[in-house]
């Protein structure tokens, strides 16, 4: 997967924004008011930063060279994912879907009511 798939995949999902809250290459995907993704644009690599569950992060980074903590954040809870490494493409979408879950379910119930979630 390249940066547009990972962007394309992250926008495909309902209530999605994105914008530059941090720099001019740093693109962050939210659902309402909260992250759920991160992509480094600079970076030459397709790598996405996901937020995780704990204990699947750890199991992930063992299993896989592609992924990592994540730079820059929580490292129990976001992973570094590189899409053109040894991670299935199918796996980049789940982890992506698994981010979104994650953050969509500690929106308070009214933000949910507003984006129709």
């Amino acid at each position: 997967m390249n940066l547009e798939e990972l962007h394309d995949a992250c926008m495909a999902l309902p209530g999605v924004t994105e914008g530059f809250p941090f720099d001019e290459m740093t693109l962050v995907m939210r659902v309402g008011e909260r992250m759920f993704a991160l992509i480094n644009l600079e970076n030459h690599d397709a790598i996405i930063s996901l937020k995780c569950d704990p204990d699947r992060a750890i199991e992930l980074r063992s299993r896989y060279e592609g992924i990592v903590p994540a730079y820059h954040m929580n490292k129990k809870h976001w992973n570094g994912v590189n899409a053109e490494s040894d991670v299935p493409a199918s796996l980049v979408l789940e982890l992506i879907k698994h981010s979104y879950d994650l953050v969509l379910a500690k929106l308070p119930k009214t933000q949910r009511t507003v984006l129709n979630l």
